[in-house]
């Protein structure tokens, strides 16, 4: 988060303490037509809502966002252990689809460290990809049109990977505690009912 008084440097519609959404806006104003940009930013960027969708939206109205490169949990650990991403955009003409693509660990690896750091030859699968695009088990495409109907939602899970067991154990565990919480008010909800009832036989 900036400090106060930041976000007076933008433009109303834009104005947050964010960094990460003030430094998309700097981007996307400085890019001279035909500019190009390689951006990372957590995954609260893609599915944010309220000013992160007018700013989606004008990336996406002002530069062709061509590519998500969507990395795996822990590429800055053991700073920070917040998900992100790589966004790929040109600035002058709209977006007309994304491609995204999820960066795969390499093989014996479960999360990056500090002494296991992700390497640039990693990218070589990537790299290979870029020219001739196909959808994968690691790449898929989204119309723009989609994305607009999603409300700007850019984290868009892959849909061609394969089921590879319960699912990631941050969702679950969210999932788990929302259950929890609601059992725990439709009880207390039950006790009351019985309690009144009871109380009034």
């Amino acid at each position: 988060m900036e400090e106060d008084g930041i976000e007076t440097n933008f433009p109303a519609e834009f104005r947050t303490r964010e960094t990460a959404d003030l430094f998309l806006v700097l981007i996307m104003t400085l890019l001279k037509k035909g500019g190009r940009a390689a951006v990372v930013l957590p995954d609260g960027s893609l599915f944010g809502e309220g000013i992160k969708t007018r700013i989606k939206q004008k990336l996406m109205g002002d530069c062709d966002l061509h590519t998500i490169v969507r990395l795996p949990k822990g590429v800055f650990a053991p700073y920070t252990s917040i998900n992100t991403n790589v966004l790929f955009f040109t600035k002058g003409t709209p977006t007309e689809a994304v491609w995204y693509y999820e960066h795969p660990y390499p093989p014996g690896y479960k999360s990056y460290s500090k002494t296991k750091p992700m390497r640039i030859e990693e990218f070589e699968p990537e790299k290979a990809w870029w020219p001739k695009r196909t959808e994968s088990e690691q790449a898929w495409k989204v119309t723009a049109v989609e994305i607009a109907e999603r409300g700007y939602n850019l984290d868009i899970k892959n849909p061609n990977a394969p089921d590879d067991g319960p699912g990631d154990p941050d969702l679950l565990l969210a999932s788990y505690r929302k259950a929890t919480d609601e059992a725990a008010e439709i009880r207390d909800k039950l006790k009351a009912a019985l309690t009144e009832a009871l109380g009034t036989a």
